[in-house]
This record gives structure tokens, C-alpha cells and sequence, in this order.
């Protein structure tokens, strides 16, 4: 079988094009960058143990796997995560969010005299909080989160990026007792029984759902937020694709103002957020 054989073998199971190019990469042991590789190289041989790695990896993906489990890393912002099954594969979606901070932070910083501080909640591989730290150093950044084995993934992220975030575990805002510039999250928000589980099966439930309506996090952190964030602080949330209206009425129902969505790229109300008043 020639490379360009694999290929087609995987996306005769049902795979795209660009997973069946990654996953013959992963297989070869090449860096997911060298797809220009796989063009000049097509006729080679594919070799017996990486045609047995790809037969395997390729029946994982086809039965709704995400790549990032099977390849063990995700480019987020600029970097590469190291991601598992332990905690969320990180989404393009959530760079919205990332932007957002990274706007309100240099506000914070062109109107106060101390570096700001930020908390991100629930931060799974560290996505969040790393990309922020690597696009401020100068920030103050920690992390939360109610999962051990989520921790450990965004440790270790943190440790071979070299990125200087202090992590804690909790739940949410619980026993948090300093006051932050910017909170940020992305927390579980889809409804317990919403039919988009079925192709999410293989990432972590509590990660995912949040109540009857998906509401519940995100209804516990904004109740917490005001006596958490300073004055002039922001919250700044991600949310599903039609929850924007609810988490505004949160927010404005919790005292925040500027109470504000982002849309992501597909134009779809991805983030909402909203300003502790000064007062």
C-alpha cells in the first residue's frame, strides 16, 4: 500500500480528507505540519506496523473520536496542546473568547496602575489560560478546576510551554477569596438530554452538560462573579449556539452592566459578557 493508497483507505471509511492526511502523518510518526510532505512522497511504500497504526487509528475516528485524542495534541491560539481523553478537545469557537479577554485586559491595563489579574474557570487543558499568559506574560494568570485529572493535562501543558499560570482545584468560584480583573470560562452548557451528545461520546460528560437546560454553571458562575471580579472587572463566558439571550438576562438579572455578545466565526453568538460597576 503507497501513501497515497492509506489515504484513500481512510477516507473510505468514511473519514475526510484532511483527518485521513493527519492520521497516515500521526501513523509515519511525521509532524501533523508536513502535509506537503505527503504530496511528494505519495508513491512510497507505506510500511506493515504504520498500515496497521492507521487501520486502528482511522476506526477510531470513524466512530466519532475526536483527532486531537487519537494524535494527542491540538493547536490552540498558536500553541500545541497535549490533550486526552481527561479533559475537552479545544475548539476554534473559543479563540472568540480569547480575543475578547485579551481586548478587555488591555483596557484594564491602559486605565489601572497594577498588572491585571485573571482566573479562568473550568480550564480543562489549560486552552484558555495559557493562550492568555503566552499573549500577555506580564498578566497575572490562574486556573480552576474541579477535575484532578484536568489539572494534571493543563500542568503539564503549562510546564513544557514554560507559561507561568498558577492552578487550583474547585468548584467554580467555592472558597476563591481574591478579586480579579477579568473572570473567564468556558463551561459545560449543553442540556442533560440534548441529542448532540451522541456524537460527543467520547469526551468527558461533566465537562459537557450542566443541567436540564445546560444553564446550571453557567447560572452558578455569575451569581459568584460580582463579589469576585473588581470594580470595573469583567465576565466573560462561552456559551451554546442559542443561549446568548438567556446569559444576557443572567448577567443583567446578577447587577453587571455592558452586558454584550461576541459572535464567532460562523457568526453565531458564541460569548457573552458583562462589567462589574465601578461603584
Amino acid at each position: 500500500m503507497t501513501i497515497v493508497q492509506a489515504i484513500r483507505y481512510a477516507q473510505s471509511l468514511g473519514l475526510e480528507r484532511l483527518d485521513a492526511q493527519l492520521l497516515v502523518l500521526h501513523a509515519l510518526g511525521r509532524s501533523q505540519s508536513e502535509r506537503a510532505w505527503l504530496l511528494a512522497h505519495g508513491d512510497d511504500a507505506m510500511p506493515d506496523a504504520a498500515q496497521t497504526q492507521l487501520l486502528a487509528f482511522a476506526r477510531r475516528r470513524a466512530d466519532a473520536e475526536p483527532l486531537a485524542y487519537i494524535t494527542g495534541c491540538k493547536e490552540f491560539y498558536g500553541l500545541t496542546l497535549q490533550v486526552d481523553a481527561r479533559v475537552l478537545d479545544p475548539r476554534a469557537d473559543t479563540e472568540t473568547l480569547v480575543d475578547w479577554a485579551l481586548e478587555a485586559m488591555d483596557a484594564w491595563i491602559s486605565a489601572a496602575t497594577t498588572p491585571p489579574a485573571l482566573i479562568d474557570l473550568g480550564t480543562g487543558s489549560g486552552a484558555i489560560a495559557l493562550a492568555l499568559k503566552h499573549s500577555r506574560a506580564q498578566w497575572q494568570v490562574h486556573a480552576l478546576d474541579f477535575s484532578s485529572d484536568a489539572l494534571a493535562v493543563a500542568r503539564a501543558n503549562a510546564a513544557r510551554l514554560n507559561l507561568d499560570v498558577q492552578f487550583h482545584q474547585g468548584n467554580w468560584l467555592q472558597g476563591v477569596e481574591q478579586r480579579f480583573s477579568i473572570i473567564v470560562s468556558n463551561p459545560p452548557y449543553i442540556a442533560a438530554r440534548d441529542e448532540h451528545l451522541a456524537a460527543l461520546r467520547h469526551e468527558p460528560l461533566p465537562a459537557l452538560t450542566s443541567g436540564p437546560e445546560g444553564l446550571d454553571a453557567l447560572r452558578c458562575i455569575i451569581g459568584a462573579a460580582r463579589a469576585q471580579l473588581k470594580p470595573g472587572g469583567w465576565l466573560l463566558l462561552e456559551h451554546g449556539y442559542d443561549q446568548a439571550q438567556a446569559v444576557r438576562q443572567l448577567l443583567t438579572d446578577a447587577g453587571l452592566k455592558q452586558v454584550q455578545s461576541r459572535r464567532d466565526l460562523a457568526g453565531i453568538e458564541r460569548c457573552s459578557g458583562a462589567q462589574n460597576p465601578l461603584d
